[in-house]
């Protein structure tokens, strides 16, 4: 996930890592649960414009089960920039907001002294909870062995593991590495994962980590495939919209077309690829009728990483490497380019902004991924309204965040059903109208 700058949603833009040779939780049977997802709007200082994660951790994960259990599990949840989930955490279980973002690891909640002036309104009190524990400093996870890939961990006054995540736009996190679990119901209970347990940050909503890294929520869990269905968001600021999420088997899922993840060696590394992402092969971009004149390398990793397609809940806006956006303004311009609004940009990196809503004039908007699958973007949603009667087109140009990758943000992902099967290592994809699918 991302913290945000300016008003771009969430994408932990951690510039620092983890290592996790040693940590290996054991679940032997993996959940299939069911969430509404509610989209909630952040303001603009807790939204990080910095959708880019550039957290490189261990890939190797886990073995998952197979298979998951027939059973559901649902709870009330929101969207609007974020895509927010209320869990359940601890014994007895307290209902904690997180922020789910496919972009990032290390899951952290909110662990504010009840003593501070104005505590997150779910924070986690640790000391309500049984199952609650502490990373001492000896836990290996605060002695890495390789500097450059490791989240800044050290001792505290009670020898117990402090950490840190700042972000791109000066926001942050910090606090205490932490065991504990997630209290689904009486017959649905995880180990002891390791959290974060902010007891200091500028944001007051945690995150749940969904990468494909061995501390994600995933990995640790051992969650086989997990889906959401974010709904068209509301205009009017303030209000949220509800869709749904499922970790595990999806009944909706014999519609999916899915696309294969693309997989890189452990051994290879290249400096700017995530290779803990969900890696897509984006194959191209259709506006209106017109098939655009991009290189298929603007959407492959090249030696050095640069051209990574990424799916990320944890985005609002998607963002295109200069090549591809650049071939996507000429196309704006040359359908209504007089009336682009002068001057503006969106969260630093997004400049096709106009006065009115005017997708009508330029078409749908397509995304390639080949065999039938694509993102479609109607006309008529073409553009994000971002306030003061501005509307955007909803994308950005990533080398303003400093990355080297495509981003497909939440934004994008409006009114389809998204699945991430781990065990099969491809994303699903299917239309559906999510406002009508939450309880």
């Amino acid at each position: 996930m991302s913290h945000i700058s300016k008003p771009l949603f969430f994408t932990l833009t951690l510039f620092i890592f983890f290592l996790c040779n040693s940590v290996y939780l054991t679940w032997s049977s993996s959940l299939s649960l069911h969430f509404p997802l509610t989209s909630l709007r952040l303001t603009p200082t807790t939204t990080n414009s910095s959708s880019f994660k550039t957290a490189l951790l261990s890939r190797r994960n886990p073995s998952r089960s197979s298979s998951s259990p027939p059973y559901t599990f649902r709870s009330n949840v929101k969207y609007s920039m974020a895509l927010v989930l209320s869990l359940p955490i601890g014994t007895p279980s307290q209902s904690q907001e997180l922020v789910l973002d496919t972009g990032s690891q290390l899951s952290w909640i909110q662990c504010h002294p009840k003593k501070i002036k104005k505590p997150p309104t779910t924070s986690f009190d640790p000391s309500l909870s049984s199952s609650f524990s502490d990373l001492p400093c000896s836990h290996p996870l605060c002695k890495p062995r390789i500097p450059d890939f490791t989240l800044p961990t050290s001792c505290d006054s009670n020898r117990l593991c402090h950490y840190s995540y700042f972000y791109a736009d000066g926001t942050f996190a910090e606090g205490n590495l932490v065991k504990e679990k997630f209290t689904f119901s009486n017959s649905q209970i995880t180990p002891p994962l390791i959290l974060g347990c902010a007891k200091e940050s500028t944001d007051e909503k945690g995150i749940l980590g969904m990468n494909l890294g061995r501390l994600s929520f995933i990995s640790q869990a051992k969650i086989s495939k997990f889906s959401y269905c974010i709904p068209i968001r509301s205009d009017r600021p303030g209000l949220g919209s509800t869709g749904s999420f499922y970790l595990g088997n999806n009944p909706n899922s014999r519609g999916f077309k899915y696309v294969s993840l693309l997989t890189f060696p452990q051994s290879q590394r290249m400096p700017n690829l995530d290779p803990l992402a969900y890696t897509v092969p984006l194959l191209g971009i259709r506006i209106g009728q017109k098939r655009l004149n991009i290189p298929a390398s603007a959407f492959r990793p090249d030696a050095g990483g640069s051209g990574q397609t990424m799916v990320d809940s944890g985005s609002e806006f998607t963002h295109l490497v200069d090549v591809a956006y650049d071939k996507v303004k000429e196309e704006i311009v040359r359908h209504v380019g007089s009336r682009l609004k002068k001057g503006y940009v969106y969260g630093s990196t997004a400049d096709m902004c106009f006065d009115e809503n005017i997708g009508r004039l330029i078409g749908d908007l397509v995304f390639e991924f080949g065999r039938g699958v694509e993102i479609l973007v109607e006309k008529q949603r073409l553009l994000v309204n971002v306030g003061g009667g501005v509307h955007c087109l909803g994308i950005g140009r990533s080398s303003m965040l400093g990355a080297a990758s495509n981003i497909i943000g939440n934004v994008h992902q409006q009114n389809l059903w998204v699945e991430f099967d781990v065990t099969n290592r491809r994303v699903g994809f299917s239309k559906a109208d999510c406002s009508r699918l939450s309880p």
